[in-house]
């Protein structure tokens, strides 16, 4: 079987940084810097998430991923506290990440209930409450890992309801996404795709739309689009873009990027310079 989450982390890596280590008392609000999604590991003690007029109340230790930056507030006991380890998480391509894009909110997660994360989490978690020689980037390297098994776990457990996700979750959808997601210039059509996938043509149009939530020329067409934004940022031509990610043409590729976007490629790159310019 392909490996679902291959091409994903290749194209859009997830990296933390900043990580810190303290003791809550009271109550603590964190501020959306419009960039960066969150995640925060409990220790110990007992804690009341309050995210967007939600409220989560979490008193086992436990995960909580907020994969979009999120301004939200800690409320823990004033007296006993309770001890975390965060990490601010970068999803590259920002709000076009399909990873973060997939995902809800906030996601919560027991740590005893994350498979296979035991011995990571106990690395972590001494690492990170000591004083030793190469702690922050052996911690944020870990933080990497522990973002895997959520993925992991998440597309295992069929707790993603809809969208790429539970379309990876799928035994045979899987495959068509892995074959765009790896070679996504191929000239993919829908015969293509469903007998990658090992279906016939109107049951996999049918189980893709209603698993995803659009259609395979949507879904191809989104994720050329992403690739092709990251491209732009990194100063790449739109013509050795177009050929890339399986247009023919710049005109062609504009296209598809205004009807994915609602801009064209120069429009973008622009709003997206003035975004990162603060």
């Amino acid at each position: 079987m392909s490996d679902r989450l291959a091409a994903l982390m290749a194209h859009f890596p997830v990296r933390a940084q900043t990580f810190k280590t303290e003791t809550l008392r009271g109550t603590t609000t964190l501020t959306s810097d419009g960039t960066h999604g969150r995640l925060h590991l409990i220790r110990t003690g007992s804690v009341e998430l309050r995210y967007a007029r939600q409220s989560l109340q979490v008193e086992r230790p436990s995960l909580l991923l907020l994969p979009r930056p999120l301004t939200h507030r800690f409320v823990t006991d004033a007296a006993q506290g309770a001890d975390m380890v965060c990490a601010d998480l970068s999803f590259e391509g920002g709000a076009h990440n399909p990873i973060a894009s997939a995902l809800p909110d906030v996601i919560c997660l027991p740590l005893d209930e994350i498979w296979g994360a035991e011995p990571v989490l106990s690395l972590l978690f001494e690492e990170a409450f000591e004083q030793r020689c190469g702690r922050v980037a052996l911690v944020e390297r870990l933080f990497e890992v522990v973002m895997i098994q959520i993925l992991r776990q998440l597309m295992a457990s069929g707790d993603v309801k809809s969208g790429m996700l539970l379309g990876l979750s799928h035994p045979r959808l899987r495959n068509a996404l892995v074959a765009m997601h790896e070679t996504p210039a191929q000239e993919w059509g829908l015969e293509e795709l469903a007998a990658v996938a090992g279906m016939s043509r109107s049951v996999f149009a049918t189980t893709f739309r209603e698993t995803i939530g659009i259609t395979p020329g949507q879904y191809l067409q989104g994720w050329r689009v992403r690739l092709a934004q990251k491209a732009l940022l990194r100063g790449r031509p739109l013509k050795v873009i177009a050929t890339e990610v399986g247009y023919g043409s710049e005109a062609a590729l504009s296209r598809a990027f205004k009807a994915q976007s609602g801009q064209s490629p120069r429009e973008w790159k622009n709003q997206s310079a003035i975004a990162a310019d603060g």
